[in-house]
C-alpha cells in the first residue's frame, strides 16, 4: 500500500509564516493539499507573496497579522481566519522574536520577557483561540516548533532555551488535556538549519557545527517542513506529546 500525505480539505495556520523556516512549512502544507493562513507580524509583503504561491498551487490562502504575545490580537486573527477560510484543523506555532544572545549575567531582563511572550504565551494564546473548534470537530493537529537548544543548554542560550523549555511544558500538558478529542499536540525541534538566507549568502557549510552532528551535515528547511507535514497528517494520528528533534542526531532524547 502506497503512503501519501493528503491534507486536502484542511485549513492550516502557520505563525511566523514569512520566516526562513515558516516559508518552507507553508509551501509544503499547501503542496499536501491544505489551504493556508499565513501569519505575519510586520512582513505583510512577504505574506502576500507566499499567499500568491499558495494560490498558484490551487489552494486558498489568507495573510493574517497578529502579535502572538497579545491574546486580543490572536483572537482577532482567529476571527479573520474563521471568516475567510474556516476553522484551522492544523495549527503550527513557528513565530519567535529574535534577540541578542548573552550570558545570564549580561543579558537584560527584557530578553527573557520577550522570549516568554513569543514562546510560552504564544502557545497559550493560540491554544485558547484555536483548540475549541478542534474540540467541537473531534480532531486537530497542533505542532509547536521548538529547538535543539532546549536540550543543549549551551552558554548564551538562557533566555531562548528557558522560553522553549517553558513552551515544551505547556504543550506536553496540553497534549494530555485535549487527547480525548482526538487532537494531537507535538513539537518539532530543528537544529541549525539551512534556509534560503544561507543559499543566497553561500553560508550552507559550517564545519565546526557539522562535526558535532552524527550525520555530519546541517539539515534543510525542507527536511523540517517534511516532519511538520507528517505530524499534521493522518499518518501521525497516534502520536501526541512528542518532542521530535530534526537535527541529524545532534541531540537525542533518552528513556
Amino acid at each position: 500500500m502506497a503512503l501519501s500525505i493528503d491534507l486536502s480539505g484542511r485549513v492550516a495556520l502557520v505563525t511566523g509564516g514569512t520566516s526562513q523556516l515558516g516559508r518552507a512549512m507553508v509551501r509544503t502544507l499547501a503542496a499536501g493539499g491544505a489551504d493556508l493562513a499565513v501569519h505575519y507580524h510586520q512582513n505583510q509583503e512577504g505574506a502576500l507573496r507566499l499567499c500568491a504561491e499558495v494560490e498558484a498551487m490551487g489552494r486558498r490562502s489568507l495573510a493574517v497579522q497578529a502579535d502572538v504575545g497579545v491574546l486580543q490580537s490572536v483572537m482577532e486573527m482567529q476571527a479573520a481566519i474563521q471568516g475567510g477560510l474556516g476553522d484551522p484543523g492544523i495549527v503550527v506555532t513557528n513565530a519567535v522574536s529574535q534577540i541578542a544572545w548573552n550570558t545570564v549575567l549580561e543579558a537584560d531582563l527584557a530578553s527573557y520577557e520577550d522570549q516568554f511572550r513569543t514562546c510560552v504565551l504564544q502557545n497559550v494564546h493560540l491554544a485558547k483561540a484555536f483548540i475549541p473548534a478542534m474540540v467541537r470537530n473531534g480532531s486537530g493537529r497542533y505542532v509547536g516548533i521548538n529547538t535543539e537548544c532546549t536540550m543543549q543548554l549551551k552558554p548564551n542560550q538562557s533566555a531562548y532555551a528557558a522560553a522553549k523549555r517553558g513552551m515544551d511544558g505547556i504543550l506536553r500538558v496540553l497534549a494530555r488535556e485535549v487527547g480525548e478529542h482526538q487532537i494531537t499536540v507535538n513539537q518539532v525541534a530543528p537544529g541549525w538549519t539551512i534556509s534560503d538566507r544561507d543559499r543566497e549568502q553561500g553560508t550552507e557549510r559550517n564545519e565546526g557545527y557539522e562535526a558535532t552532528v552524527p550525520l555530519k551535515r546541517r539539515g534543510t528547511d525542507q527536511e523540517i517542513a517534511n516532519v511538520v507535514a507528517f505530524l499534521a497528517s493522518d499518518l501521525a494520528s497516534f502520536i501526541t506529546g512528542a518532542y521530535v528533534p530534526v537535527c541529524g542526531g545532534n541531540v537525542m532524547p533518552t528513556v
